[in-house]
């Protein structure tokens, strides 16, 4: 007989709350009932639902009925006051900011486990925090301080190839992208792909895990949506040092960015819900409801948290590596950093939780990737370790116009004759991330100059993106 599998979806269609009682419900059933049919084992679980105090004395189903009875209604929670004094907050490229952002940031600063804060010059409003916040907690841990996309990241390989041979083979770089990269919200492989991180033994250790490996399995190697891209250009190297030994030159780069897929977008949205449950706040700053990490949920939400993100890497790694062979060609350098991720630093001598929520790490020395837009250059860069900012830059050129702003100021004809214009072929992409729908690279450079030096620069020539609208 097969074992038994049970998915969360499930138990939430027949009303299990959105806590922890889903996760120990499955992990109880799976191991003490594993041999029982399903229907059977559903039956039961109503009715530990519908009257959870008769099972209480039970040696095995106490712990699902327990974890129900934990569960306090709204009315009975206290809401946690926000803090009269904000903590110290440094604001880079302030003017070109919108004050939706910066509203919300200073929102964020208020909370009682906020420490510092910063807001790189790309920012735009987001979810919880806002696009290119940086947050430092205590002990604590935001799911949407981290983002949906947690570990999105930059991947760059510099290959020993001349920008001449892009342009004579331009159909045959195309036809490389094509044949290697899939994207889309729900793009994934006809085949399950296989990698080190999906043996991970979180997926068996956590049950809300185990029911997302399959997915994560054939979405291995993928690209989202939106803003995602896998694109060749020009890698130019200035005169002088640099951590490659590369010659002063320009090379055919391929730069890629995607995060972790569907994997990252479940963990996010399940413990934001669970965090929303144990944190009542006041409704301006809901979507900052934490998970402390001396508590299993925050626990659970760091574990899955880094497990994304070395998901998130081992797609980009795929991507690269299929394209790397179809070039016949081994890279002379390869660029990665992460943003939409959660460290563990010290500030002021204590260990802090620092969120970087599109924003790249920039700590003394730290090589990153920040893009422009498909018509702008994108820059290497080295980090200062500027404390203000938290040792962190922008993350990109960043939006100033919505999606629904651009598709209606974009036509194709106008979209069309930039590409024409800066000499760029688009593969797929839609209207909605048009280059006019973000700021001027250059004057985000400008305003973190104290952040990050220049290293190299990137400019796309061939860029593959989902249809989009």
């Amino acid at each position: 007989m097969a074992k038994l599998q049970l998915k969360s979806k499930e138990l939430r269609k027949m009303g299990f709350p959105e806590t922890p009682a889903i996760s120990v419900a499955i992990q109880v059933m799976e191991k003490h009932y594993k041999h029982t049919p399903l229907q059977e084992v559903l039956a039961l679980l109503r009715k530990i639902l519908a009257q959870p105090s008769d099972y209480q004395e039970d040696e095995i189903l106490s712990k699902i009925a327990n974890a129900l009875i934990e569960k306090k209604t709204e009315a009975e929670k206290v809401e946690i006051p926000l803090n009269e004094n904000a903590t110290p907050l440094k604001i880079y490229g302030k003017e070109h900011i919108s004050e939706g952002a910066i509203k919300q940031m200073e929102h964020a600063t208020r909370l009682p486990i906020s420490v510092a804060a910063a807001l790189m010059p790309d920012a735009h409003v987001g979810y919880g925090l806002p696009i290119g916040g940086v947050l430092a907690t205590e002990n604590a841990i935001i799911p949407y301080g981290v983002g949906v996309d947690i570990g999105c990241r930059m991947s760059l390989s510099i290959y020993p190839i001349s920008e001449t041979h892009l342009q004579r083979k331009t159909k045959d770089f195309e036809r490389i992208l094509w044949d290697n990269t899939q994207f889309g919200m729900g793009g994934e492989f006809r085949k399950m792909q296989s990698h080190e991180v999906l043996e991970n033994p979180l997926f068996e250790e956590m049950p809300f895990l185990k029911n997302l490996q399959k997915k994560a399995a054939k979405q291995l190697g993928s690209s989202g949506s939106g803003n995602h891209f896998v694109e060749f250009g020009i890698v130019e190297i200035p005169e002088g040092e640099n951590e490659w030994n590369l010659p002063k030159g320009k090379y055919v780069g391929l730069l890629s960015h995607s995060g972790s897929r569907g994997l990252g977008a479940n963990i996010a949205q399940h413990y934001t819900q669970i965090a929303k449950q144990k944190c009542l706040l006041p409704s301006e700053v809901q979507n900052l409801a934490w998970l402390n990490l001396n508590e299993q949920e925050g626990m659970e939400y760091w574990l899955g948290m880094n497990l994304a993100g070395d998901y998130a890497s081992a797609c980009h790694h795929k991507i690269h590596e299929k394209i790397t062979k179809s070039l016949g060609e081994t890279p002379v350098a390869c660029i990665e950093n992460h943003h939409n991720f959660a460290w563990k630093e010290i500030w002021n001598e204590k260990e802090v939780i620092v969120h970087r929520k599109g924003a790249t790490p920039a700590g003394k020395g730290v090589l990153g990737i920040i893009p422009g837009s498909m018509t702008a250059m994108g820059f290497i860069v080295r980090g200062k370790g500027e404390r203000d900012s938290l040792q962190s830059a922008a993350h990109g050129a960043g939006r100033q116009m919505s999606r629904s702003e651009t598709l209606n100021s974009v036509t194709k004809h106008s979209l069309k004759s930039l590409l024409e214009k800066h000499g760029v072929i688009l593969l797929g992409g839609g209207l909605d991330e048009a280059p006019n729908a973000y700021k001027d690279i250059h004057t985000v450079m400008k305003s973190q100059q104290n952040l990050v030096e220049v290293v190299g620069t990137f400019l796309p020539k061939i860029v593959r993106m989902d249809d989009g609208k």
